[in-house]
């Protein structure tokens, strides 16, 4: 994806971007779930995976891929390994703002569009980075109750938002089907109707 490459990962905070950019859309974790990680939440051993708090105070995991444990392991080395900072600082340390991650990915999703004109009419948020995880997941055949699970859903419906905003799919499950063969014609009620009608 054309977004991940405009960081420069030369500079810490290009580093930081590029790996909170990849997290989120491998994970689909909301805004306040990914600025509210710590270091402690994320497991990079066997069975990798990052645990969150979701709406509603619901915990949950969401495993991570081998390409993203080697991102996340070199992110930790260049920061003081300590359990209860956050994964993805500010400058100063804290906890990123909503308003700050919106504008990296705003930033960076403006460096994309030039160096890609087919980018230049889609509007980029964190909310839809979320949105490219739920479709990317639908389209490698993953059933629509995996992916609530998996984005921390509290009801399939939820989900159904995300999967009838891909018209794509859809064509190509109607590309599948066979035309149903009708012709056209004018409705003729029967003499019973038509008595009925006429007592009106």
């Amino acid at each position: 994806m054309q977004l991940l490459a405009t960081p420069d990962r030369n500079t810490w905070l290009g580093r930081r971007d590029h790996a909170l950019l990849l997290t989120v859309l491998q994970t689909g974790l909301r805004l306040a779930e990914i600025t509210s990680i710590r270091q402690r939440d994320v497991s990079l051993s066997t069975g990798a995976h990052v645990r969150c708090e979701g709406k509603g105070r619901k915990e949950r995991c969401t495993p991570l891929t081998k390409s993203i444990v080697i991102v996340l392991t070199a992110w930790i080395r260049t920061q003081a390994e300590d359990g209860d900072s956050i994964l993805f600082p500010s400058a100063r340390g804290g906890r990123l703002s909503a308003d700050a991650v919106q504008h990296l990915v705003a930033k960076y999703a403006a460096v994309a569009q030039k160096q890609r004109l087919s980018l230049a009419a889609k509007r980029v948020s964190p909310h839809v980075l979320r949105h490219t995880t739920a479709m990317e997941l639908l389209q490698a055949g993953v059933e629509r109750t995996l992916i609530a699970l998996w984005l921390g859903h509290e009801s399939i419906e939820t989900t159904q938002i995300y999967l009838d905003a891909d018209l794509t799919i859809k064509e190509k499950i109607l590309s599948r089907t066979n035309p149903i063969q009708a012709r056209a014609g004018c409705y003729r009620p029967d003499d019973d109707l038509l008595a009925f009608l006429k007592g009106l």
